[in-house]
């Protein structure tokens, strides 16, 4: 059997394990079998992050059921164009990100639990083994995945809908968090190495986050990105994420920068003037410390459980000139909480 042959059976088993069927519809098919344009199908599934299928056979019954969804939704007036491919192109980015980790997951319990050996992943004879283990785990994984995004639908619903002070901008204190020196640490280490540099920081992280009462917007490999209600908890946040780290056998120190103004929220991301300072404080920001802006500094002037240190003025491009601080917490209340 020929190698393209064996690729092309790989891709059929792969299709009815998670597809639930091979794909035998053209765009043109789904096109003729739905209301929605032309125009916004294309850009949904481009922003799903697939690539344009140019006449080929790669939708599925369910492809096309959920196709009658969306044009159901818009024409109940639930959805527009402009919205069905902004939902398209959240759902695609954040499902990516998931999808691929999870795979790479299914890889390293496979080894580690002896299933296989690393140079096995890449054999097609172990595909039927990774299939039978995924075949196992998606369901549940599925309902999980549901169960989830419920929570957070709920948790989101419940913070849009907090009362707030009538203003129209969305005030929060943003704090970026990188590893220092990761580049170096980079070329340094084997691969398995400095993956666990990288899973040991995003679990830091997103634990330091969740238990602050902050809400996590993204880690990217070194750095975390996240917004708190109030300067407060964004300075407790930070603390948290140093001691943390530097508690954490295979993690450096962090640096770590906080702006507190409004922000623009979007697909679960933010922006704007106050997302970028926070990220400039932070390359700002010496080893193990925490760097804020004049906002921040005066929220938490009235804590006697932190230490205000203001650092000379720099001016910042696209910015301008800006007055930043160092804090950290006093020493006699580190000695009082035991930390």
């Amino acid at each position: 059997m020929t190698d393209s042959n064996e690729t092309l059976l790989v891709i059929e088993a792969i299709d009815r394990l998670i597809l639930g069927a091979r794909p035998k519809y053209t765009s043109e098919d789904l096109l003729a079998r739905t209301d929605v344009p032309e125009p916004v199908v294309k850009a949904m599934w481009r922003a799903m992050g697939f690539p344009d299928a140019r006449g080929a056979a790669i939708f599925t019954d369910a492809d096309l059921e959920a196709l009658t969804i969306v044009a159901n939704l818009i024409d109940d007036g639930l959805l527009d164009d402009s919205v069905a491919v902004t939902v398209a192109r959240a759902l695609g980015q954040t499902t990516a990100r998931l999808a691929d980790w999870q795979v790479e997951a299914l890889g390293r319990a496979l080894v580690d639990n002896g299933e296989l050996t690393v140079d096995e992943l890449a054999d097609r004879e172990a595909l039927a083994v990774a299939l039978d283990r995924a075949q196992a785990l998606l369901p549940s994984m599925a309902e999980l995945l549901v169960h989830v995004w419920r929570r957070h639908v709920a948790a989101a619903m419940e913070r849009r809908l907090a009362p707030t002070d009538g203003s129209p901008d969305v005030q929060a204190s943003v704090v970026f968090a990188d590893l220092v020196g990761f580049t170096r640490l980079a070329r340094q280490l084997e691969d398995v190495d400095l993956a666990r540099v990288i899973d040991g920081f995003e679990s830091v992280s997103s634990d330091v986050v969740v238990e602050s009462g902050a809400h996590l917007i993204k880690t990217v490999g070194d750095e975390v990105l996240f917004t708190a209600d109030d300067p407060e908890t964004a300075a407790q946040a930070a603390f948290a994420l140093h001691a943390r780290a530097g508690g954490h056998p295979d993690l450096p120190e962090l640096r770590i920068g906080v702006a507190t103004g409004p922000v623009l929220r979007r697909m679960g991301d933010v922006f704007g003037s106050t997302v970028n300072l926070a990220s400039r404080l932070t390359a700002l920001a010496r080893p193990g410390t925490t760097r804020v802006d004049a906002a921040t500094a005066r929220a938490l002037s009235s804590d006697s459980a932190i230490v205000i240190r203001q650092t000379a003025p720099r001016r910042l491009r696209g910015i301008g000139v800006v007055r930043s601080f160092e804090v950290q917490q006093s020493s006699a209340w580190i000695r009082a909480s035991g930390e």
